[in-house]
């Protein structure tokens, strides 16, 4: 009797640089070490009760489908958030989908064939690439350097990678794993690429709201090139509603549209709980973004000034989100990571980070750095920071 296979797809399915290292830090704790979680973007902040509250007083008898393009309502909610910030669609042109995640993997289904490519600045949102095997299609990373603070390669670096089957562009601005906020400049010359090489713009906006060091210039602005962009979009970090799993896909164009209601339509709607939370989310107080926006930007000064304080380290200062990227003396991130969980503790504490070769696409990047989610209170934060300080201290595997 023959054995039964994995799929192909299956086995270059990629793990998640953010919790492949999960069962180490299950284990620590078992042993009675206090882990502190850095590895992911889970906010501490509360949900706002305003939401959770529209959860549970909503008045209903049958939690039954929405829409395959999500509750009307809703849309025409989401309509409102974005024309408070300068981004003028219409509800017809919002697609509601299962997280962010489903918005990125429609754009991929719909927009380009198996064997297709897709040029991305890296490092990049380690899921990027679990969609593209999802979907059969090849991720073209274009490096940026942490020494200039991961700004967008130079055209020619994007251009001459771009080859008969390059169908699209990803950015993620503010950036995940890097926090880099792409400036207007840089946007137009994204536009300017797409335009001559006639290029979809998938633009990946989760972290719209946290930006520190300028102001977010969104890709739906960029006038000329309405039916390249497609803006991929989430309530989770914006509203500290990870779990929710509400997301948005959305175009100005008509044909793109079409084809993704298909792919909507076979999983027919999106989750109903959450889209009650994101129509009330939509309803907070104007001043809601400039408390978490003040409480990330102070965490984010002290876990970059923390990092660069200690010897050999270095950590741009990220423009926006709420992740840092940050260079280490070590040999390899990944041995690092898992060295913190399985052996090492100070004070009966230890910090969990993303080794970044998992961000990365070329294979041998990222093996000094790790990436950082200050989405802990300052005072997790300076723990976390005392422990990696003094594992780098003893390290068996350091390199200065």
């Amino acid at each position: 009797m023959s054995q039964l296979s994995i799929s192909n797809r299956g086995h270059l399915m990629p793990a998640s640089p953010i919790r492949k290292l999960v069962p180490y830090a299950e284990a620590a704790k078992k042993r009675g070490i206090k882990v502190y979680h850095l590895n992911i973007g889970q906010p501490d902040i509360e949900t706002p009760a305003m939401v959770l509250d529209a959860v549970r007083h909503f008045d209903f008898k049958v939690l039954e489908y929405s829409h395959s393009a999500g509750n009307e309502s809703y849309r025409r909610k989401l309509v409102e958030y974005y024309h408070k910030v300068g981004i003028d669609i219409e509800y017809t042109q919002i697609i509601v989908t299962t997280g962010g995640s489903e918005a990125i993997l429609f754009g991929f289904m719909a927009c380009l064939d198996p064997g297709d490519e897709v040029i991305i600045p890296e490092p990049f949102y380690a899921n990027y690439n679990g969609f593209a095997v999802a979907a059969g299609v090849n991720v073209v990373p274009i490096t940026s350097y942490i020494e200039n603070g991961f700004a967008l390669p130079p055209i020619s670096d994007i251009e001459k990678s771009i080859t008969p089957k390059t169908k699209a562009i990803v950015i993620c601005n503010p950036n995940n794993p890097t926090g880099y906020l792409y400036s207007r400049d840089e946007m137009e010359t994204l536009k300017e690429i797409i335009l001559k090489h006639n290029l979809y713009l998938f633009a990946d906006e989760a972290y719209r709201e946290f930006c520190y060091g300028g102001e977010h210039f969104s890709a739906m602005k960029l006038q000329g090139a309405e039916q390249n962009v497609v803006l991929m979009d989430t309530i989770s970090k914006r509203y500290s509603c990870c779990g929710g799993r509400i997301g948005a896909f959305i175009t100005r164009n008509k044909e793109l549209l079409d084809a993704v209601m298909k792919f909507a339509q076979a999983r027919l709607s999106p989750p109903g709980f959450a889209q009650i939370a994101g129509e009330a989310a939509i309803d907070l107080p104007d001043n809601y973004f400039d408390v978490t926006k003040a409480e990330y930007k102070s965490r984010r000064d002290l876990i970059v000034n923390r990092l660069n304080a200690m010897p050999h380290v270095f950590c741009p200062d990220p423009g926006g989100a709420f992740y840092a990227m940050a260079r280490l003396p070590i040999d390899d991130a990944d041995k690092f990571c898992q060295w913190l969980l399985e052996e090492f503790s100070y004070n009966n504490s230890t910090v969990m980070l993303a080794p970044a070769t998992g961000f990365y696409g070329t294979v041998g990047l990222g093996k000094q750095e790790v990436r950082l989610a200050y989405v802990l209170n300052r005072n997790a934060i300076n723990g976390a920071m005392d422990c990696l300080e003094k594992a780098l201290e003893i390290y068996p595997g350091r390199t200065l």
